[in-house]
């Protein structure tokens, strides 16, 4: 499966939430297909999306949450994944594309291409719901289930180690930094 085609099935179920992607290709497709400033595209901090995403959802427990991160990410802050299991927020989603490479930062294989089951290491650290979801239906209907339940949940899809031909995005780092500020601020003040 390609990420892209990936991110094209879920954008109907994301595209409402509060969204924090990690660097590269997940940011650049995501963007290309449709930003919006409840978009966080956290460039320049490698692995740290999903502790991002636990935080937000710890401070607006009303509000669904979805980090969209990658193998490489994931592995340079594993601890992440025993950290939500601990806090449990039922509103945080955790999508993880596997591509068994750094694709974004010259495409070296990461311990995924080599054995390591990142369902497995969720599992063992407690993440109540671990589904693997290799399909863009597969993926899009698992999205679906996690967003309508109550239940931190972590989802790991194998995707192709293809990324798009630039990463380039005409969005300054800052701007999205404001624009995703005001949006929390909105959401908080609704609370």
């Amino acid at each position: 499966m390609l990420r892209v085609d990936a991110l094209q099935a879920i954008y109907p179920e994301v595209k409402d939430r509060i969204v924090v992607t990690i660097m590269g290709a997940v940011a650049a497709e995501l963007y290309t297909i449709g930003h919006r400033p409840n978009f966080f595209y956290l460039e320049h901090a490698m692995g740290l999306a999903s502790s991002m995403g636990l935080g937000i959802a710890l401070a607006l427990p009303r509000h669904k949450v979805v980090v969209i991160d990658g193998d490489g990410s994931l592995l340079m802050n594993l601890g992440t994944l025993s950290t939500m299991a601990r806090y449990r927020p039922g509103n945080l989603l955790h999508i993880v594309f596997d591509n068994a490479s750094l694709l974004s930062v010259g495409g070296f294989p990461t311990a995924t291409a080599t054995g390591t089951d990142l369902a497995g290491v969720a599992r063992a650290c407690a993440i109540p719901e671990v589904v693997e979801a290799h399909t863009p239906e597969r993926l899009k209907a698992a999205v679906a289930g996690a967003l309508a339940g109550g239940t931190l949940t972590t989802i790991v899809s194998r995707v192709e180690a293809i990324g798009p031909k630039s990463f380039h995005m005409d969005l300054p780092l800052l701007e999205n930094r404001f624009q995703f500020k005001r949006v929390l601020e909105a959401l908080r003040q609704g609370d």
